[in-house]
């Protein structure tokens, strides 16, 4: 039996935080108490603000309700530790403003952590690295929001769109779910104007706004995420090329925004990136655009830099 009322109520706030429904004999069976007691309990919580709602009668009992302001959470071991991995990781995610606030609440939770538990969080950090790249993409959290509410409202959006051919346009959708696909994320959604499924990057949407006019949900066949594999998997780059761009790596995030890159080396005045096309001509095409914004050198292949020679050539009054 709890014989410590401070101890019990802390118990009794882990099991009503389920958010499962409880009978009061349910509760009095695992405290080892009274019904009486567990009232008496459930009296005190509500005095520190915790909205415990109630059913009278035979059938009725105990649920933690939505309150105004967020209560102290009660965590297990396990939950702990998970919470403090996510936001730690949360803080790397390419969500634009999330870094700070992660790592606020991460700081508050890891001060709570006892010794045994801090060590596993640590091991579990140092043990895992998450490579993140100059030039990653960076997502507006207000975007995400305005998505998600479409999504769950069944709520047509519109929003400007830059393809990856850098050609803009506005469009309006129905929006079916969001998907996570390595660090970037997309918005699967019925296009009325292409009366098809697409899938759009979140990172090269500006201005995502809900339109106001509903629509009827739609059956998407294998799933939102077999729709992004398809679509990401839809044009393999098999064209590689090492280049090297004079000018500092904070110089590059929006020149290479939206080119598929790795980072290998940093420097002050130089960044060494290997890009990739799906053929010869489209990665000469890519490195082309990036040496409108900087000075380009190219390392390998040697046919990469013949081929950028000729487009050079063939442009009037074009340089490289």
């Amino acid at each position: 039996m709890q014989n410590d009322p401070t101890g019990r109520a802390l118990q009794l706030l882990s099991l009503l935080q389920s958010h499962r429904f409880w009978s009061g004999a349910e509760l009095a069976a695992r405290l080892e108490v009274t019904e009486r007691t567990v009232r008496r309990d459930i009296d005190r919580l509500r005095e520190l603000d915790y909205p415990v709602d109630a059913v009278p009668g035979m059938y009725g009992g105990y649920r933690l309700a939505t309150g105004a302001h967020l209560p102290p959470l009660m965590l297990a071991d396990d939950e702990a530790v998970a919470v403090a991995i996510g936001l730690r990781y949360a803080a790397e995610a390419a969500i634009d403003g999330m870094e700070e606030t992660s790592l606020r609440a991460l700081s508050k939770i890891e001060l709570l952590l006892p010794h045994r538990l801090r060590r596993r969080v640590s091991a579990l950090r140092s043990s895992v690295l998450a490579a993140r790249s100059v030039g990653d993409d960076v997502i507006d959290p207000e975007a995400l929001s305005v998505l998600a509410a479409a999504c769950r409202d069944h709520e047509h959006a519109r929003f400007d769109y830059r393809g990856g051919d850098g050609a803009s346009s506005v469009r309006v959708v129905a929006p079916h779910q969001l998907v996570t696909a390595g660090r970037r994320w997309y918005l699967v959604a019925w296009d009325r104007d292409r009366d098809d499924w697409r899938t759009f990057r979140v990172d090269r949407m500006q201005h995502p706004r809900l339109v106001g006019s509903h629509f009827a949900p739609r059956e998407i066949a294998g799933g939102a995420a077999a729709v992004v594999a398809a679509a990401v998997g839809a044009s393999p780059r098999v064209c590689e090329g090492r280049i090297i761009i004079h000018a500092t790596p904070d110089d590059l995030r929006d020149v290479l925004r939206f080119v598929d890159h790795n980072v290998i080396e940093q420097h002050a005045d130089r960044t060494v990136v290997l890009v990739r096309g799906e053929d010869l001509g489209r990665l000469a095409m890519t490195v082309a655009r990036i040496a409108h914004a900087a000075r380009v050198t190219v390392v390998e292949p040697v046919n990469l830099a013949d081929t950028i020679s000729d487009l050079a050539r063939n442009l009037t009054g074009a340089s490289l």
